[in-house]
């Protein structure tokens, strides 16, 4: 039973990093209709320059943290500048393959410049767990849970009380309208995808703070997808719900599949979820439906 719990604890921190990552899909796909496949890619440059800013030019973690933000928000906003705004009116699909594309790219840029090997982060949180009840948690896993708690509450704040966020609601429900009430959806377009590479950079950090950062980690933002769909593309609790439960999913997979598979099981379990999902109810748990009238 301790084990479970265990695996079920393991399972709501990785899905609560999930599920911030999840936010920047939806996010880009409710104010442009396009899919970013490079979120992974954004996930893994955050890891790596947060990681060489407290390795190598020895800033505190806290300041090289929002360092990372800030440069990953520039990121985002460069991406968007050069690659997608100039896609305005095009095809969805082209747009899709030149995040696929954008993907590819900037793994090979982060391959360069940091290589292959796996870094590990110095001990930024208190490495003595924590007891509850009977289960030993360790800190980085309650601060990891609480980091991401608490940036999906601002973010969700952020869309309902901010100029900038309602702005982004207008654009996503009608952009022909928004544009009318004289909204900018070009550069609603560039916070959307500068708040992307945020929420990706931060869980980039989180989880290179917890199993360390390789090139593999961009693997994370497809893994995000499932969660994704699970939720609904264009639904923020979609996201947030779509991203605990596959996180649970894939730690109860490894306590009763692994052993009859002889592992494995928790990087396909929840792309089996997507397909059920696609089957089932395509437009997710809280998706929006679309009816096209003939």
């Amino acid at each position: 039973m301790e084990i479970i719990i265990q695996s079920l604890v393991s399972g709501i921190v990785v899905g609560s990093i999930y599920a911030l990552v999840a936010l920047g899909f939806v996010l880009i796909y409710k104010s442009t209709a396009v899919i970013n496949f490079a979120q992974g890619e954004l996930l893994l440059f955050g890891a790596f320059l947060c990681l060489t800013l407290v390795t190598v030019l020895k800033i505190p973690f806290w300041l090289a943290f929002f360092a990372t933000l800030i440069a990953a928000a520039l990121l985002g906003l460069l991406l968007e500048r050069l690659f997608l705004r100039p896609m305005i009116g095009e095809p969805i699909i082209s747009i899709i393959m030149l995040t696929i594309g954008l993907a590819s790219v900037l793994k090979g840029i982060i391959h360069i410049i940091w290589g292959s090997e796996t870094k590990v982060y110095p001990e930024v949180f208190p490495s003595e767990p924590v007891t509850i009840g009977k289960i030993l948690v360790s800190q980085v896993y309650i601060y990891s849970v609480a980091f991401a708690v608490i940036c999906l509450i601002l973010f969700n704040l952020f869309f309902k009380f901010s100029t900038a966020g309602i702005a982004m609601r207008a654009v996503a429900n009608d952009q022909q309208a928004a544009q009318s009430m004289g909204i900018s959806i070009k550069r609603i377009f560039g916070v959307a995808w500068a708040i992307a590479a945020v929420v990706a950079s931060i869980g980039g950090i989180l989880i290179g703070n917890i199993n360390g950062v390789n090139s593999s980690l961009s693997a994370f933002g497809l893994k995000v997808f499932p969660a994704v769909i699970l939720g609904g593309l264009d639904s923020i609790p979609g996201a947030i719900l779509g991203g605990l439960i596959i996180g649970v999913l894939e730690a109860l997979s490894g306590i009763y599949l692994d052993p009859l598979f002889e592992g494995g099981t928790k990087e396909v379990v929840p792309f089996i979820v997507l397909v059920i999902v696609l089957m089932i109810k395509p437009y997710g748990l809280f998706g929006t439906e679309e009816i096209e009238k003939v």
